[in-house]
């Protein structure tokens, strides 16, 4: 898979709400929730989907709140598997609505 262009990189994050880009070569969102429970519930959401996709992101967990990021490590950039999970996951979050979820 080839590394999208910046311009690329910027019509695709018109298509992926409650995501950021970050230091030009990575996209990041940020969750918050209600406690620790829940946020490691949501982590472990996250890895099956990381597994079903072979895409793993870079996930920090601080109590609450979870940051991902997506990259595609192979070429030290981004490519469509980044975008592609960042969509399954806002789909997956979509279908559960019991989950409080932040920006």
């Amino acid at each position: 898979m080839s590394r999208l262009s910046p311009e690329q990189i910027q019509y695709n994050l018109g298509n992926i709400p409650g995501w950021k880009l970050k230091d030009m070569d990575a996209i990041e969102r940020v969750f918050d929730f209600s406690n620790f429970d829940e946020a490691m519930h949501f982590v472990n959401e996250v890895a099956g989907l990381a597994r079903d996709m072979n895409h793993h992101p870079l996930i920090t967990i601080n109590y609450n709140k979870v940051s991902l990021t997506l990259r595609t490590w192979d070429v030290q950039g981004m490519t469509g598997k980044d975008f592609a999970f960042a969509q399954r996951l806002n789909k997956m979050l979509g279908n559960n609505k019991k989950k409080r979820l932040g920006h």
